[in-house]
């Protein structure tokens, strides 16, 4: 048992470093939140009670996201009741103490680290709580849908509601595989909210595969969507999106 006095340099380190992670990620919680409050925001579902910022009664869904559009949906609005999964790896730390910050229940996992209790909190999660997730994963291929959303829909009996982020003036600081969407001080920004996808349970592989070509396709229309909406081209995900598509046809 550890007891005050008794650490080594190691563990002193991994002390002040956590609490750095800690105050770094709260502070890029307030500053998102301030530049998200000068934003001119348009929120538009398909459905009203899809939205995640309204109270949904005992209907809860799964929100499928990109990676690098994650910022609007955590900080366009106030989410009533949410969880979200977050990567098990380094930056993951960053993304979980933030969003807490916000009201949001971090979930950490992936599909490389810590998969099957990840799942295990999400399904507990999913009785009354949304659960949010950037389903192209910390790692790629990028807006490629994974199939762990499809399942996790099959067995919680949750509709799958894709979302799409825009704005018409931001930064996109490139990242190890990624761009993050940052919009500028008081732009325009569009949230979009799209059909629920309902998933049956006990589904075959086979037909988990063909399920998450849905949610791929009903995520490129809406991003392709709100692009057009903010003016941004999105010619670079249409193409790639196609080609990820051809392949999946020809498998």
């Amino acid at each position: 048992m550890w007891r005050s006095g008794e650490f080594d340099g190691e563990d002193a380190v991994k002390i002040r470093s956590r609490w750095l992670i800690r105050l770094l990620a709260r502070t890029a919680a307030v500053g998102f939140r301030s530049l998200f409050a000068t934003t001119h925001k348009e929120i538009i579902t398909d459905r009203p009670e899809t939205s995640p910022y309204v109270d949904s009664g005992e209907q809860k869904f799964l929100y499928c996201i990109w990676h690098d559009s994650i910022l609007g949906p955590i900080f366009g609005g106030r989410c009533v009741k949410m969880a979200a999964l977050t990567s098990l790896h380094g930056d993951g730390a960053y993304v979980a103490d933030a969003i807490e910050c916000v009201g949001i229940t971090p979930i950490r996992g992936s599909s490389s680290r810590g998969g099957a209790a990840a799942v295990q909190k999400m399904l507990e999660a999913a009785r009354d709580m949304d659960i949010s997730i950037a389903t192209d994963g910390p790692r790629g291929p990028r807006r490629q849908v994974k199939v762990g959303i499809v399942y996790l829909a099959s067995q919680t009996g949750r509709p799958i509601v894709p979302v799409a982020f825009s704005a018409r003036r931001s930064w996109s600081p490139r990242g190890r595989w990624t761009d993050a969407l940052i919009p500028k001080p008081f732009t325009r920004i569009w949230l979009l909210g799209g059909e629920p996808i309902k998933v049956p349970p006990d589904l075959t592989r086979d037909d988990l595969k063909e399920y998450r070509d849905r949610v791929q396709e009903a995520m490129d229309a809406l991003s392709a969507q709100a692009d057009r909406y903010s003016g941004r081209s999105s010619s670079e995900f249409e193409v790639a999106s196609r080609r990820a598509a051809d392949v999946r046809r020809a498998a």
